[in-house]
């Protein structure tokens, strides 16, 4: 079982609401958000938030915010394998019993379905431990 974490707090200081600040038509966090539903990678995709706002936006988009992240986890102190040990955390209080977690970035427009499901592809294929997506720049 597949669960996609989408990080996504609401403080921002350099761009303040970029989560979901629109960017051609939509919410920053949709394009994720709908690259991870067309994917069909994940069995849950969820977003970690303390922001009630980006979770209202979250769920119209398709995805579930099972829990609220706590302040300490929303600071700018907070590191994203904090916040991806208590998404976990909070799953598997749920229920959830998966194998395979991805972290799926809110402010990343440009991802694809296709690359999505070829990064799994390789997970299961070579059985790693975890995958990252790098591009030449």
């Amino acid at each position: 079982m597949t669960l996609c974490i989408i990080p996504a707090r609401g403080g921002s200081k350099r761009i303040p609401r970029k989560n979901i600040k629109l960017f051609y038509d939509k919410p920053m966090i949709a394009y994720s958000i709908q690259a991870a539903l067309k994917s069909a990678c994940f069995e849950h995709i969820i977003v970690s938030t303390d922001d009630e706002e980006i979770a209202q936006v979250a769920r119209k988009y398709g995805a579930t915010t099972p829990f609220m992240r706590p302040e300490n986890l929303a600071d700018d102190f907070a590191t994203t394998g904090d916040v991806m040990r208590h998404a976990i955390s909070e799953m598997q209080k749920q229920g959830w019993q998966g194998e395979q977690v991805c972290c799926l970035y809110a402010t990343a427009p440009f991802v694809q379905e296709e690359k999505l499901q070829e990064g799994l592809a390789g997970l299961q294929k070579h059985h790693a431990d975890f995958a990252l997506a790098v591009t030449a720049y």
